[in-house]
């Protein structure tokens, strides 16, 4: 009778605990649920960015643009970015809307056409104005865009790290899937790996040189993409950032990106 006494204790103290138990994908979308935490609060921003692309043989080209961002309680980010550099694309303006639960809306300006261009969903994967960046990895990474499954702590340049994988929700994704490092300290994105539809290695995402806004707030100064299927990369530099500048709806509007200057 002792015996199965201390038995039934036994189990009813193991029990609680293996129940309490975090699941792979619970503590992976715990990870994301925390980096968007520490995120949210910068109102609005204004950033220069300079894109440099090269293809396999180093041949280079560059872009210089402008980035406007609103924040948008309860929903997904809205962007607007205009080329000022080169000749050939001077004038052109993206504006994003991107959303929690639904597809994002994008439209391109093209000022050779004088039109706006609706961007459509399954088109998303394709190249943004000749970059390795997708239109999709445009749009600001809400959480719900994804489902999520820990997979390990690593170290990553001498540091401690999450290593999550996460799938995309939108069924035309270009990705199957991506792995990501964030970091534990802050919980900052530090590098991604994007496996095309046939689950192959497709791009590496490098984040580098992160610095701190109002407090709390950390923006990287370089975004360097390479494709590892046709050796071509894409380096982004952010400048002069500048945040809670009075930007409002209005300056996010369809009907004003003709004029966007």
């Amino acid at each position: 009778m002792y015996l199965r006494i201390l038995a039934l204790a036994s189990t009813l103290l193991v029990a609680p605990a293996a129940s309490m138990a975090e699941s792979a994908e619970d503590k992976g979308l715990a990870i994301f649920q925390e980096s968007e935490k520490r995120g949210n609060g910068f109102d609005d921003y204004a950033s220069d960015m300079e894109m440099i692309l090269k293809n396999r043989q180093g041949d280079e080209s560059r872009r210089e643009i402008r980035i406007f961002g609103l924040e948008v309680d309860g929903d997904g980010d809205k962007t607007l970015a205009i080329f000022d550099n080169p000749a050939d694309v001077k004038g052109t303006a993206m504006l994003t809307y991107s959303y929690r639960l639904s597809d994002d809306d994008q439209w391109l300006y093209l000022p050779a056409l004088k039109r706006v261009k609706r961007i459509a969903s399954r088109n998303k994967s394709g190249p943004y104005m000749g970059s390795e960046f997708a239109y999709e990895d445009i749009g600001s990474q809400e959480v719900e865009k994804y489902t999520y499954k820990y997979l390990r702590d690593e170290a990553l340049n001498g540091q401690p790290h999450f290593v999550v994988e996460r799938y995309p929700v939108n069924e035309y994704s270009g990705y199957t899937r991506q792995i990501v490092w964030l970091d534990q300290a802050e919980y900052r994105l530090q590098k991604i790996d994007f496996y095309d539809r046939k689950n192959s290695l497709l791009k590496t995402l490098i984040y580098r040189g992160y610095n701190k806004y109002l407090e709390n707030h950390w923006r990287p100064d370089e975004m360097y993409m390479e494709n590892h299927q046709t050796g071509k990369t894409t380096l982004i530099l952010w400048k002069n950032y500048k945040f809670r500048t009075g930007l409002t709806d209005n300056d996010f509007r369809v009907n004003n990106l003709e004029r966007a200057r």
